[in-house]
């Protein structure tokens, strides 16, 4: 049996064109474009397995994935070669050999997303590719206050897609907050696992708070009624970054 060699890469990329991470029939993801590459420069049997499936037109500063191969490499010459084959809106840009014990998904501590808001009278173009334009000024100390309701351990069932088939809809939220810098809001939040589209609710039910049509105090009765239709909006996709994922030793 051949030696495999296993590389964790970090990839930063631009979703607003693909269908996510996972490959789909009729829609470009990002695994399908890995894998693309790869086949130029590495064996037949390598793989790529991605940290999380992310919704269609969400963005990644640090996405984790793990290449294993059986062809030995330089992660100079990973990185130089992958670049050379990807899209411009996808970027390798670490890499690092690993133990097989190391998984991106199930093996991580925690995963960081943050959801951006361009909170101005008037869309600025240049702004607009990677964050949520809301006109209407938004109370940020309200929103800060909803957030708070996130944090522990909490049967996010309300503030998950009908699409969520787990049978275990607890999840534990280490950190959401969330904070104005000039004309952006930015929803920070941290913890071990998500459903499907709840950073997404989240956010969408805080911008309801800072819109006035929640009371910041009201959120964590929203959240503990398992009502989906308390939590409103999902908020679009395009506003949702994986900032990164955190480790341990590797």
């Amino acid at each position: 049996m051949l030696k495999k060699y296993y590389y964790k890469l970090t990839i930063a990329y631009d979703g607003a064109n693909y269908c996510g991470w996972q490959m789909q029939k009729n829609s470009p993801s990002i695994h399908e474009e890995m894998m693309k590459a790869g086949k130029s420069f590495l064996d037949e049997g390598f793989t790529v397995t991605g940290c999380s499936r992310t919704d269609s037109g969400v963005h990644a500063l640090n996405y984790a994935a793990l290449l294993v191969t059986t062809k030995k490499m330089d992660v100079r010459r990973i990185l130089g070669a992958y670049n050379a084959h990807l899209p411009r809106d996808i970027v390798l840009h670490d890499a690092q050999e690993v133990n097989e014990n190391f998984h991106p998904r199930y093996t991580s501590k925690n995963k960081h997303y943050r959801y951006t808001i361009f909170n101005n009278k008037y869309p600025i173009p240049q702004f607009m590719q990677f964050s949520h334009y809301c006109f209407m000024e938004l109370d940020v100390e309200a929103m800060n206050v909803a957030a708070k309701a996130f944090v522990g351990t909490h049967d996010f069932i309300g503030f998950s897609s009908m699409k969520t088939t787990v049978k275990n809809t607890t999840r534990r939220i280490d950190l959401c907050e969330v904070a104005k810098n000039g004309n952006y809001i930015e929803i920070d939040i941290i913890g071990k696992g998500f459903l499907y589209n709840m950073v997404r609710i989240i956010a969408g039910s805080l911008i309801e708070v800072g819109l006035g049509k929640i009371k910041p105090e009201d959120m964590a009765l929203i959240l503990e009624s398992k009502d989906r239709s308390k939590a409103r909006i999902t908020a679009p996709a395009k506003g949702l970054t994986l900032v990164g994922l955190e480790y341990d030793d590797l």
